[in-house]
């Protein structure tokens, strides 16, 4: 009976102690969430064997044999280093580097950590964007547009690779003209056209000349709407349609939104050809999809890549230059293509810029002079200046309309529960339609414009369905003064954006409104009429360093420890840019419908550059990345078109600061003397390896594992990289810095070196002039001294000027600790 007994006791506790086990696996399931992890693998990626994408195209059967030996090599590991159902392989990278993406747990993670062979495992980070007139702010029609000539011929036999949301193909500035037929074969370009949703054969056209998507990263990190999400090159969002027009859309393109023409657009390169790899969609970006797609645009072989999508910020447990994605971009650079990159839009806050490393060049944004006013005429003969993008209200701004303020129009017996910030104009269900009908709608920016809830869409919404005339979006004295960027209002609508101005109207308005003793609006008796907002005017100063464009120093790690390598390189314009959009809009509804947007952002400034690469290629065919970079740095500019030293604008509004190179780089840029400027400064990829083996107290063997390279030849200091600047991030005493110049002009010339030291430190030049023929190398010795201890970076400059008009100008950044 005992037996028994102990037998039935047994039972339902085995029963217990397997339910504890299988809710114990549930709990560790639910902790081990998987995550998309990017992995590098010892051994030679193509164009380590290759050295050059042009010779992977010329040696293409076996550049295949060898892809496939890599995919097979990386599913083989996989297979037998995690666990059966474990993860999920995304991509394999085998062009410029030989690794993969997998989408696993952070145990299996681990596991391939461990493992013999394998060189780095890094988390992604995700990705995110960077977001007419600018070719005449360029001086491009009379400089190097006239030299290739004329628009029909600039840009001609270059392959520009734009890594971002697509291409909208349909769109005219990416139309063929079959009475303009291109000129060059393009022979060492090799790529492809891949049809989906949207996105038909027809696409690739000859302007476009492939069409690639990548989409297993988005699709592990997130359930894909199809609406949107279209797994095709087709472009839903209007990011990649914007960019690759900025920098190679067809000349001569009207620009016309709700039924006005703002001109015509021209990309900064109209006959380059383009090459899309789509990898960012409107519900997720990740790391695995862009370094899927720089990997085929480099065996592709595209000159330039176009990059303004990127991480928003450093990695966590890697130096800033050793992590895959600036892996990635060196071996794009070792392959002889030139990465031009978004120094990202988190300024003006120090040491913001996310494009760290020395072999991209990195694009700051600048304003141009152009500005869209717009006025506000109230009934009391006071005219208002603001901003807009829209037509005027009826009557071309001669007929009065009623003045309501929002907050007034409330309907009495309402019942409805959205009653914050009816000030903004958000929500017309709460407003009396009686009252508002044929009306000018005063809003206000309150709360919800501060924390990102309301819109301008917002606003035009409830205009559009109360049946007003249009609206005023005022300032607020209790949030100050806000930034009013012009958008294309469908409806008649003005942004007020000083305090001051919005008093003005105000007290106005309830000088002419009769109230009674509750405070109830009764009787409106203000009017207003909204000017003409669609007129451009070119005044004022420009370019300025854009608020939010990234600043520097660099950084070494996100201890952001500063490094010795100005960023960001260039400063170019990226303000309230006009360009190609796709209607569908899916992470624009404002702009949804339109042909054309005008955005500001870096993603817009590094196009400008990446198209003005693509002008000096096609006049310097031989030009190696380092060279075009090279140039564009050393023949910018530091003075604006007033002939003043550039300024920036600060975190106040409307506040302007002196500009130093880490708001602008070496300045900004110049296109018709980028193309000849007279002396270059070259780094290879060696150079760049001697460079991070030089990194203070860095480990060589993450050096090693990260490049393959061993760190036999490191720099004294990694300020030695041979680039067009000069960056010392902690200097005592003083040190000796080389650079090495080669004449790339057709005579012999004669250089004068002069400099202007940063504060505190005294520099000797030797020697102080020189004479090279062409293709003639001369070093330059800099002696920098510290003569007085600074609190911060200060900054100078070298100038080489030439007999025969040449100017080469190197940046000085020195932070001098100690004499």
């Amino acid at each position: 009976m005992a037996k028994v007994i102990a037998v039935s006791i047994g039972l339902p506790l085995m029963a217990v102690i397997l339910i504890s086990m299988f809710m114990a696996a549930i709990t560790c399931l639910k902790e081990e969430e998987r995550s998309i992890y990017l992995v590098l693998m010892e051994g030679d990626a193509l164009a380590s064997i290759h050295q050059h994408s042009s010779t992977m195209q010329s040696n293409r059967e076996a550049s295949k044999t060898h892809a496939k030996h890599l995919i097979s090599s990386h599913d083989q590991f996989l297979q037998t280093t995690l666990d059966t159902g474990s993860y999920n392989k995304l991509h394999s990278y085998k062009h410029i580097i030989n690794g993969f993406s997998v989408h696993t747990t952070p145990s299996q993670a681990e596991r391939l950590r461990s493992k013999p062979g394998v060189k780095l495992v890094e988390k992604d980070r995700g990705v995110k964007r960077m977001t007419t007139y600018t070719p005449e702010f360029l001086s491009l029609p009379k400089g190097i547009w006239a030299k290739e000539g004329g628009e029909t011929n600039a840009g001609e036999g270059v392959v520009i690779g734009f890594v971002d949301s697509g291409i909208n193909p349909f769109h005219p500035s990416f139309a063929y003209d079959p009475m303009l037929p291109f000129k060059s074969n393009l022979s060492r370009f090799d790529g492809a056209c891949i049809t989906g949703p949207l996105f038909p054969p027809t696409s690739c056209n000859g302007k476009i000349v492939a069409a690639r998507y990548f989409s297993a990263g988005a699709e592990a990190a997130a359930t894909l709407d199809p609406s949107k999400d279209f797994l095709s090159p087709y472009d839903a969002d209007g990011h990649g349609s914007h960019v690759a027009s900025i920098a190679a859309g067809n000349a001569g393109v009207p620009v016309v939104v709700n039924s006005f023409c703002y001109g015509k657009a021209s990309g900064i390169a109209p006959r380059a050809r383009i090459a899309v790899y789509k990898a960012i969609y409107p519900s997720v970006a990740t790391l695995a999809d862009v370094i899927a797609a720089i990997d085929h645009a480099v065996l592709d072989g595209v000159d330039i890549l176009s990059l303004s999508v990127g991480p928003n910020g450093p990695p966590e447990d890697t130096l800033t230059f050793l992590n895959m994605f600036d892996i990635s971009l060196l071996f794009a650079r070792k392959a002889g293509v030139l990465v031009v990159q978004a120094a990202g839009n988190n300024g003006p806050a120090s040491s913001s810029v996310v494009s760290f490393s020395p072999w991209s060049v990195t694009v700051a944004a600048s304003t141009t002079n152009r500005r869209y006013p717009s006025s506000l005429v109230l009934g009391n003969g006071a005219v208002l200046s603001g901003v807009g993008l829209s037509g005027p209200s009826f009557g071309n701004g001669s007929v009065w309309h009623k003045l309501v303020l929002a907050k007034d129009a409330v309907k009495k017996s309402g019942t409805s529960p959205k009653t914050e910030y009816i000030e903004e104009c958000q929500h017309p269900e709460v407003l009396d339609p009686h009252i508002v009908l044929g009306s000018i709608i005063i809003c206000t920016f309150s709360g919800g414009f501060y924390n990102g809830t309301s819109t301008l869409a917002g606003i035009i919404g409830t205009v559009k369905a109360l049946g007003m005339e249009g609206f005023v979006l005022v300032a607020n004295p209790s949030y100050g003064d806000y930034i009013a960027e012009p958008m294309p209002f469908a409806f008649s609508g003005i942004l007020i954006p000083r305090v001051e101005d919005a008093k003005a109207i105000l007290k106005y308005y309830e000088e002419r409104t009769k109230r009674n003793k509750k405070g109830n609006a009764g009787e409106f008796g203000a009017l207003a009429a909204v000017g003409e907002g669609r007129l451009a005017s070119f005044t004022g100063r420009s370019p300025i360093v854009s608020r939010f464009s990234s600043r520097g120093p660099d950084i070494i790690d996100n201890k952001k420890h500063v490094a010795d390598v100005l960023k960001p390189d260039i400063l170019a314009p990226g303000h309230q840019i006009w360009a190609a959009w796709a209607p569908i809009s899916a992470s624009e509804p404002f702009l949804r419908g339109n042909s054309f947007a005008l955005l500001s952002g870096t993603s817009m400034s590094t196009p400008h550059v990446a198209g003005i690469a693509a002008l000096m290629k096609q006049h310097n065919p031989s030009w190696t990345p380092s060279m075009i970079a090279s140039a564009i740095s050393t023949t910018s500019s530091k003075y604006d078109h007033l002939g003043q030293p550039i300024m920036a604008e600060g975190y106040e509004v409307n506040t302007l600061l002196p500009a130093t190179p880490f708001d602008y780089g070496s300045g900004f840029v110049n296109a018709s003397r980028a193309v000849d400027p007279g002396l270059v400064l070259s780094s290879d990829y060696a150079d760049f390896i001697s460079f991070l083996c030089s990194l203070p107290d860095v480990d060589t063997d993450a050096v090693v594992a990260a490049t393959g390279e061993q760190c036999n030849h490191p720099f004294a200091y990694p300020f030695s990289l041979n680039l067009p600047s000069v960056t010392v991030s902690a200097l005592r005493g003083s040190v000796s810095v080389r650079r090495t110049f080669t004449n790339v002009g057709n005579t012999t010339e004669t250089y004068l070196a002069t400099v202007r030291p940063p504060n505190g430190t005294d520099i000797c030049l030797h020697p102080t002039w020189f004479t090279l023929t062409p293709l003639g190398t001369q070093d330059l010795d800099i002696h920098i001294s510290v003569v007085q201890p600074m609190q911060n970076f200060t900054f100078g400059e070298i100038v080489l000027t030439g007999n025969l008009n040449h100017i080469v100008r190197i940046t000085l950044s020195v932070f001098a600790i100690s004499v």
